[in-house]
């Protein structure tokens, strides 16, 4: 049977609502009939046939590059090419015991029972109630009905109850897919989680690293100013210069210090957050120091069309469509009749030796069918909502889409531009070291006089925050552009529904303590 939401499957309509009449014997006499739309997939935004930040499009530009072939694709572990055994260890415990991950997958475990929940209608349910009672009737009753007026009786009985309502209309069967639909939400959403905090901590990770470098840089910076008070304070004390030069080494040192010391606050940040992510108290958590930064390593990108099926996000929102699509099924069998089965029986007797003798039974059996006459339009209404939910989902697929490839191209650019930035703040600490190194010797021959070497020294401090700060930045764009990219997931990987539906180990659902 065709219905008016398959006959437009771009736009939902709902004109031919009148002849119900006609589907309903239609599905009468077809059982396997399913109302509702047919779900196709909607069309997403047009890609590109090359991101247009890519390196590919800079071939004459210096620093990093995107890796080649460019069809090629991140698989499983992606953050093992950055080829930092501390941070494959971390990456490693996050599945495990990340809090954020470990709620996403029992909301996936919850959506699976759902699954189970509807998958249930379609069997009988099947109730009993073994009773015992004891009762004395009045014995001033007159006329009334009542056998054996005044008398004291006992009654066993043990019922047995059936009740079985057919999905001759598919109602049910919209119901189940409805919540595999969801649980597959839910699995794409888990992935998603996944790869937020798989980010998060790679870059956490090498900001901490930077604040290491960082530490380095301002260590060696006090070292060399240390002796160049030292050297100060020897000359003043031979008289060759005059105590101003020692008052500002000793300034230009205890700035170092103080900046040295600061790099620390943001340090500990970093080190509890990893510790948090990780599911441990940040007070047993440490990190050793170690100053590191990275040059981020060719990532494959692969094409924008190959984009939409390997972010979590996009899948989950083009899922939730699905589930959208089988909610107007749902609203489509409310149209059609109930019909319902059921039987009961029971061994009633008035001693414990006759209540299963085979006279103390009896039954009834019979269906039961209903059917909406009037409600007022709300079914209808309700169909007009569906509608709008399943537009609004469709809306927010394609913007999804939209972000993601957005997201790719903010961060294709961002580690483009930034490699070309640390190229040349390179070059300016080299000569920032060179002013240092001349000013030095023309400060020692008595040239020029030591506030020179001081602005110089600051110039060179300077850079050299500049370049660290940037170097992190660099690394922490390219993680961000292994995440948009959707990092090793693809839709492969996303549960078809049969598996969804499958039974699960029980020790899935032993409640936590």
């Amino acid at each position: 049977m065709t219905s008016p939401l398959q006959q437009h499957p771009n736009r939902l309509k709902f004109r031919h609502l009148p002849s119900i009449g006609t589907g309903l014997l239609l599905c009468a006499l077809l059982t396997a009939c399913t109302p509702g739309p047919k779900y196709h997939a909607p069309a997403p935004p047009l890609a590109a046939n090359s991101y247009k930040e890519s390196t590919v499009n800079f071939q004459d530009a210096d620093g990093w590059k995107v890796a080649s072939p460019q069809d090629g694709m991140l698989r499983g572990k992606w953050w093992e090419i950055f080829h930092d055994a501390e941070l494959n260890g971390y990456e490693e415990q996050l599945e495990v015991n990340n809090q954020n991950i470990k709620q996403s997958f029992e909301n996936l475990m919850a959506a699976r029972a759902m699954i189970r929940e509807a998958r249930a209608q379609y069997w009988p349910t099947v109730t009993t109630g073994p009773s015992w009672n004891r009762s004395k009737t009045s014995g001033n009753l007159g006329r009334s009905s009542t056998a054996n007026a005044g008398s004291t009786a006992s009654t066993w009985s043990f019922p047995l109850d059936v009740s079985w309502t057919p999905d001759f209309f598919g109602k049910i069967r919209n119901e189940v897919r409805e919540a595999q639909f969801a649980a597959q939400v839910s699995a794409a959403d888990l992935e998603n989680e996944k790869l937020i905090e798989q980010a998060t901590l790679a870059e956490t990770y090498f900001q901490l690293r930077g604040q290491d470098a960082l530490e380095k840089v301002l260590q060696d910076t006090v070292e060399s100013d240390k002796k160049a008070l030292d050297l100060n304070k020897s000359l003043y004390e031979t008289g060759i210069n005059d105590y101003s030069s020692v008052a500002g080494a000793e300034s230009t040192l205890r700035s170092a210090e103080s900046a040295a010391l600061n790099v620390g606050v943001l340090r500990a940040q970093y080190e509890h957050a990893i510790a948090t992510l990780l599911g441990k108290p940040a007070s047993d958590f440490s990190i050793a120091v170690k100053p590191l930064l990275i040059v981020p390593p060719p990532i494959p990108t692969g094409i924008p069309s190959q984009l939409l099926e390997r972010r979590p996000d996009v899948a989950a929102a083009e899922r939730t469509i699905a589930e959208a699509n089988a909610t107007i099924g749902i609203g489509y069998g409310a149209f059609f009749p109930s019909v319902t089965l059921s039987a009961s029986g029971a061994f009633e007797a008035s001693t414990f030796t006759h209540w299963f003798d085979w006279p103390s039974r009896f039954w009834s059996i019979g269906p039961t069918t209903s059917q909406l006459l009037f409600d007022g339009g709300l079914y209808r209404a309700q169909l007009h909502q569906y509608e709008a939910t399943y537009n609004a989902d469709v809306a927010i697929y394609r913007q999804t889409a939209l972000t993601a490839f957005q997201q790719v191209e903010d961060y294709l650019a961002a580690t483009r531009i930034l490699s070309l930035q640390v190229i040349k703040q390179r070059e300016a600490v080299e000569a920032a070291q060179t002013t240092l190194d001349l000013e030095m010797s023309r400060f020692e021959t008595g040239i020029d006089p030591y506030i020179d070497v001081t602005t110089a020294q600051l110039t060179l401090l300077s850079d050299q925050e500049s370049l660290v700060t940037l170097q992190i930045q660099e690394a922490v764009a390219s993680i961000e552009l292994i995440q948009a990219l959707g990092g090793g997931w693809d839709l492969t990987q996303l549960p078809m529904p049969a598996q969804l539906s499958s039974k699960p180990a029980k020790t899935d659902y032993v409640i936590q303590r």
